[in-house]
């Protein structure tokens, strides 16, 4: 057991006058399974960035362990993985790392083909693999499961329960429960460690909110309270210095002593009364600076005139002559929202763009009313690119409702300026949700909408759709998510 400290660490980007983090201290035990969480755009990625030195920065970061950050470079992909393996860790015997595969459920086998023939859930788990068997290192993991199915989710967080030492990000509740011991969340002002696991950091986060809300409402009524009776008594004592120097009803002449007296009296507690105040105000400034407040959303969904929308009868699809899936039927009613389901490549992001009329080998039968209006979330948005106004401007939508959607999904106006391919990756998926949802439907297709969005958001959407009930189809690995959402579940096989 080592520790990693971090004292007084600032950092802001060349040509940025927002420091990402200022003066942050704070400190890692190197056998924790640290969770790490906050909002998208907060410096988690600069942050594992900044511990493998790859920025300059103010302040301080001392640690006796290496860190080894995934994913990481292939520099050729051509070679064969196990070759690439024992370049990475060459003092690791072939056993110890098919030993690890099948911790991951893994054949040897992937060992020996060349690692660009892989998929992205076979490289991920590869190189987790790879990364977990150096000696002396401290795993920055990043983003694991963006490139996993449910069952992988499953897989790699029964793994990652069964080691220490590591950093993981991630969006996904169910695994970060299912594998972390600390939670190290960025807030809007600061930086907290807290032992425990998601579940229990949000219960405890909860519990502060509300404390802090209901504290912040006393004080406010007490401020307003001690106003009032200042100002009451600092009109009394004004009134009874000025009636000094008068008369009593009685015709005799005012004690002027006794009169000066009981005005100074009233006058120093309108002075403590001040005091009070201003420590009240002081103590309620201190409040609600980390609780995140995110505006409600809305689904301008249409109303059709049918009952159902879709008929998916007997499809398979093929991509290079190689089929994917086949048999695939079920319909989409009105009301629904439809979870489809299975491991990656399965064929349900072909599915869904059969049904937004994208043209793709496959028999079978969709019949689609001419009339339905679709609105499309694509699973990849790497195509996506150039300032918002134009991306609005190219896909006919408002740009103002267009940008206010995105402010409530925690984008700040500096991020308007930016161009969209400088956008981190839930960013990005932000900008495909926010042009969804300025589109009025009867139907919307979302493929894998949640990949890379942080958990606020992924709170935000789930409420929006439960409040406005649209009709749906979607493909989510997110099992929180699927549990909430889905009414109505299609299994590929």
């Amino acid at each position: 057991m080592s520790l990693i400290n971090v004292e007084n660490l600032t950092f802001a980007y060349d040509g940025s006058y927002d420091c990402i983090f200022e003066n942050v201290s704070f400190r890692i035990d190197t056998d924790w399974k640290l969770g790490f969480i906050g909002r998208n755009g907060r410096g988690k990625t600069t942050f594992l960035k900044l511990l493998m030195g790859c920025y300059e920065y103010r302040g301080k970061i001392s640690s006796s362990v290496n860190f080894e950050y995934f994913p990481f470079d292939i520099q050729n992909p051509e070679d064969i993985t196990l070759d690439i393996a024992e370049n990475i860790c060459p003092a690791v015997e072939q056993w110890e790392l098919i030993k690890e595969l099948n911790f991951l459920n893994m054949d040897a086998e992937v060992l020996y083909r060349p690692f660009c023939t892989l998929s992205n859930g076979e490289r991920t788990k590869v190189m987790l693999a790879m990364l977990f068997l150096k000696e002396n290192s401290f795993l920055l993991i990043d983003e694991p499961t963006n490139h996993l199915d449910s069952e992988g989710r499953k897989t790699v967080s029964r793994y990652l329960d069964r080691k220490k030492g590591f950093i993981l990000v991630s969006h996904d509740r169910t695994v970060l429960d299912s594998c972390v011991d600390h939670i190290l969340s960025v807030n809007r002002t600061d930086i907290v460690i807290e032992k425990g696991n998601y579940s229990s950091w949000e219960h405890n986060k909860n519990l502060r909110d509300n404390f802090e809300i209901s504290q912040n409402k006393k004080l406010k009524r007490e401020i307003q309270t001690l106003e009032e009776a200042a100002s009451r008594a600092s009109a009394w004592s004004d009134k009874t210095e000025k009636g000094k120097y008068g008369k009593q009803r009685s015709g005799l002449k005012a004690d002027r002593g006794f009169v000066g007296h009981k005005a100074a009296k009233m006058m120093s507690r309108s002075k403590a009364m001040e005091k009070r105040q201003l420590a009240a105000a002081e103590e309620k400034s201190k409040l609600l600076k980390n609780i995140e407040t995110a505006d409600s959303l809305k689904i301008p969904c249409l109303k059709f005139h049918a009952s159902r929308l879709v008929t998916v009868e007997n499809v398979s699809v093929s991509y290079g002559g190689k089929s994917v899936c086949s048999g695939i039927s079920f319909t989409v009613e009105k009301g629904e929202r439809i979870l489809l389901s299975g491991a990656n490549g399965c064929g349900k992001s072909g599915i869904l763009k059969l049904i937004c009329a994208e043209r793709i080998p496959h028999t079978g039968r969709i019949v689609i009313n001419g009339q339905l209006k679709i609105s499309y979330v694509q699973q990849d948005f790497s195509g996506i690119s150039g300032d918002l106004s134009d991306y609005a401007a190219e896909r006919r939508i408002d740009e103002s409702l267009f940008k206010a959607i995105l402010r409530k999904l925690g984008f700040s106006r500096e991020q308007f300026s930016k161009r969209i391919e400088n956008f981190s990756g839930g960013q990005k998926k932000k900008v495909l949700i926010a042009a969804s949802l300025c589109t009025p439907a009867h139907l919307y297709v979302w493929d894998e909408p949640l990949n890379f969005m942080d958990i606020n958001s992924r709170l935000q959407i789930e409420e929006l759709i439960k409040e406005f009930s649209p009709t749906m189809i979607f493909a989510e690995h997110d099992m929180a998510f699927q549990k909430e959402i889905a009414t109505k579940t299609v299994e590929f096989g």
